[in-house]
């Protein structure tokens, strides 16, 4: 198939977590494959893209960081709505990052305002486990992968930003969610010059 035929899928990536567990440093790494040792706080809500392809259809990852603080908890429920899949991320070294979760899975259900909020696909990101060779280790494997039971069997991944350690895979799998859930917004990239000169002809306007 020519790739100007494919189709393009545009996913909008939620991803929330408390303040320092590695949701910036998992993007950084993800797009640009690099890792900052300095850690800065996100203000607000920032975004990365990301192009892959998966099987026929070209997708535009958008990824959506946002400030883990407690002041930045409510951006709106415009910043959540559209969204496709979200990703939850904790620090697996420290527990009330882990306890957390709960809250922001059920801050994203309320201000999403999802049609069939039970069907909507999270993903689980445990971040860190390179630290001290795991021996700092708070919240076991076993019992995140209890949570992600309790939630639907939501799909769990161990990850560390710093070692580059199955954040390909992650986001793959963030993709593949996200594109069951897709709102089938398609573009051809062939037609589109012909469907807008159709449009001035008519003399339309889509205001």
């Amino acid at each position: 198939m020519d790739i100007s035929m494919k189709r393009r899928t545009l996913l909008k990536v939620i991803v929330l977590g408390d303040s320092g567990v590695g949701k910036t440093s998992l993007m950084n790494q993800y797009v640009y494959k690099k890792f900052h040792r300095q850690y800065k706080a996100t203000i607000g809500a920032d975004f990365v893209t990301k192009e892959l392809q998966i099987d026929d259809k070209l997708v535009t990852l958008q990824v959506w960081d946002t400030a883990g603080q407690e002041r930045f908890h409510s951006l709106g429920a415009s910043f959540y709505r559209g969204a496709d899949c979200c990703v939850l991320v904790y620090d697996v070294n420290v527990s009330k990052s882990f306890e957390t979760l709960q809250n922001w899975h059920e801050e994203f259900l309320k201000q999403a305002d999802l049609t069939d909020p039970e069907a909507f696909p999270f993903v689980l990101l445990g971040n860190k486990i390179d630290v001290d060779g795991g021996n700092s280790r708070a919240v076991s494997e076993k019992k995140a992968r209890e949570w992600c039971a309790s939630k639907g069997n939501i799909p769990y991944f161990e990850t560390s930003a710093k070692e580059d350690y199955n954040v390909d895979e992650a986001f793959l799998c963030i993709a593949k969610t996200g594109m069951i859930n897709e709102h089938e917004q398609e573009i051809y990239f062939q037609g589109i010059s012909e469907t807008v000169s159709e449009a001035e002809q008519r003399g339309s306007c889509a205001c």
